[in-house]
C-alpha cells in the first residue's frame, strides 16, 4: 500500500476538561511531544490556512453556565462532527471557526452514534467548507503532524508523529498515533496528505498511560448517511418528553432478529424510564449487530454491550454501556419468571444505589426450583416470595435469586424457544458463545 503522510490538526487548550480520559496536566499549556517537528514551511502554513475555516471550537452550555470547550469540524456545509460524550448535559452549544471570531449557534443534532461516541451537530447560518473523508485504511507507516491553532495567523507550528496501528480500544476500531492529543483538542480531525480526513482524534488512559487515538472516518460517513431531521440537544440524554413518553406507551413490542431466530417482547409501562430508554436506543440503531455476549444455562441470555459490535475472538466484552446508568425501579408484583426481560448492573460493592446499565439487558429462560431452594434464597436475599410466585418458580421456573435486586422492564410474548435454543450453544469459561451470535436487527412494533 502506498505510504500516506498524515496531518493532524488540533488547537491549544482553551478550557480544562473534567470528563475526558486524559492524564492530568500540571499546566494548561500544550505539552511538546518528543517527536516535535521543525517550524512549518510556507507550504504547510498555506495548507493549514485553507482548512482552518472548517475547524471549530465547541463551547457547550447548561443554560448560561459553560460546561466544556472541545473541538469539531465540518463534514457537510451545515454539519459539524464531534465527540458525543463531550456535549453531555448541554442544552446550548456555540461554535467558533478557527478563521474568525464569529459565533455560530447549534440548532440541534441530526444523528448520533453512542458506540463510537460521535454526534452530528446542525449549525445555523451560512454554509461552510466541509472536509472530505478518507475511507480507506491508512498504513501503520503513515506520518502525522500536530498543528496548534496559531495565536499569530502568520505562524502555524507543526509537530510530527505517526500511525502506530489500526486496532481496537474498548471494543471499537481506532488508529493509535504517536502525535500527542491534549484535552482541549479532543474532536480535532486527522488528515492524509491529499487533504482528506482519516478520522477524529481523542485519547484514553490505558495502564496509567495516555494513548492517542483516532476514530476512523468510515464511522463518520455512516453517521452522515443516517443524518435525518434535527432533534433538540436534550434528546442526546436519557430523558424523554411527556409527548414522546405517551407515544412510547402505545408501542406494541420489540422484535429482536437474532442469528438463531426472532424473539419478541413487550416493554412494561410500569417502568417508563426503561421503556423509553430502550425505544430511544432502538431508534438510534444502537442494538443492531451487537453480540449476545453472555449465555448461562438455567438462567438465560444477555446482550446490549457497546463493546461487542466489533469484538474479536478472545476479547473480554460486556463492560461498555452507552455512557450512563438508570435508577433502580423495583415494581411490586413483578418477579423473575421465565420470559421476563431485565437490566443487569454492577455488584452492590461498586453500586450502592443498585443503578442499572444504560443499555444491557437479559432475558430469563430459567429453571424450576424446590421449596428448599426458595427458602434458602429468601433467607440469603431477605426477600419474601408470595404463594403464587413460589408456585410459579416450582412449576414453570425463572430466576428467583434476582427478585428485589434487579429491574424488570419487559416480558417475552413470542420466541422463548429461541431463547432456550441459545442457552444450549457451546460457551467458553466467561459464558460467551464460542461461535458468535448476534442481534442482527431490532425493530419497534407499533
Amino acid at each position: 500500500m502506498k505510504k500516506l503522510s498524515l496531518l493532524c490538526l488540533a488547537a491549544i487548550l482553551i478550557w480544562t476538561l473534567t470528563r475526558c480520559g486524559s492524564q492530568p496536566q500540571k499546566s494548561e499549556k500544550p505539552v511538546q511531544p518528543a517527536s516535535a517537528a521543525q517550524p512549518a514551511s510556507t507550504a504547510d502554513n498555506t495548507w493549514a490556512q485553507q482548512v482552518l475555516p472548517a475547524l471549530v471550537t465547541v463551547d457547550t452550555y447548561d443554560d448560561t453556565r459553560i460546561l466544556e470547550t472541545v473541538q469539531g469540524f465540518f463534514v457537510a456545509p451545515d454539519l459539524v462532527v464531534t465527540r458525543l460524550s463531550l456535549i453531555g448535559g448541554a442544552n446550548k452549544i456555540f461554535l467558533t471557526p478557527f478563521d474568525s471570531q464569529q459565533r455560530l449557534e447549534v440548532e440541534g443534532f441530526t444523528a448520533l452514534d453512542r458506540i463510537n461516541d460521535l454526534v452530528l451537530l446542525k449549525v445555523k447560518g451560512e454554509p461552510r467548507r466541509a472536509l472530505p473523508l478518507y475511507l480507506e485504511t491508512a498504513p501503520a507507516s503513515a506520518k502525522t503532524v500536530y498543528v496548534a491553532r496559531p495565536s499569530n495567523p502568520k505562524t502555524i507550528p507543526l509537530r510530527t508523529g505517526k500511525i502506530l496501528s489500526y486496532t481496537q480500544v474498548n471494543g471499537t476500531p481506532v488508529y493509535q498515533i504517536t502525535t500527542q492529543i491534549i484535552k482541549g483538542v479532543f474532536g480535532t480531525p486527522v488528515f492524509v496528505s491529499n487533504g482528506q480526513v482519516i478520522g477524529l482524534a481523542f485519547s484514553e488512559i490505558a495502564d496509567y498511560k495516555a494513548q492517542y487515538l483516532v476514530t476512523p472516518s468510515r464511522f463518520i460517513a455512516e453517521l452522515l448517511a443516517r443524518s435525518a431531521e434535527v432533534k433538540p440537544l436534550t434528546e442526546t440524554r436519557s430523558t424523554t418528553s411527556r409527548a414522546m413518553a405517551a407515544e412510547n406507551s402505545r408501542i406494541r413490542g420489540i422484535q429482536l432478529e437474532t442469528d438463531l431466530g426472532t424473539i419478541t417482547f413487550r416493554l412494561l409501562n410500569e417502568t417508563p424510564e426503561y421503556r423509553d430508554n430502550f425505544i430511544r436506543l432502538t431508534n438510534e440503531g444502537y442494538y443492531n449487530n451487537l453480540l449476545i455476549h453472555r449465555v448461562i444455562p438455567g438462567f438465560g441470555i444477555q446482550s446490549g454491550a457497546a463493546d461487542t459490535r466489533y469484538a474479536q475472538k478472545g476479547d473480554v466484552v460486556g463492560w461498555k454501556g452507552p455512557g450512563y446508568t438508570l435508577p433502580a425501579h423495583f415494581v411490586p408484583g413483578l418477579f423473575h419468571r421465565r420470559g421476563v426481560v431485565g437490566s443487569p448492573r454492577k455488584p452492590d460493592s461498586e453500586n450502592i444505589r443498585l443503578r442499572s446499565d444504560g443499555s444491557q439487558f437479559y432475558i430469563v429462560s430459567g429453571r424450576t426450583y424446590t421449596d428448599k431452594e426458595l427458602d434458602l434464597i429468601e433467607k440469603e436475599n431477605d426477600h419474601r416470595f408470595t404463594a403464587a410466585q413460589r408456585e410459579y418458580y416450582k412449576t414453570v421456573g425463572g430466576a428467583p435469586h434476582l427478585d428485589g435486586a434487579y429491574t424488570i422492564f419487559g416480558e417475552v410474548t413470542s420466541g422463548i424457544e429461541v431463547v432456550d435454543q441459545i442457552t444450549r450453544v457451546e460457551i467458553d469459561k466467561g459464558y460467551r458463545p464460542v461461535n458468535d451470535l448476534r442481534i442482527k436487527k431490532v425493530i419497534l412494533l407499533k
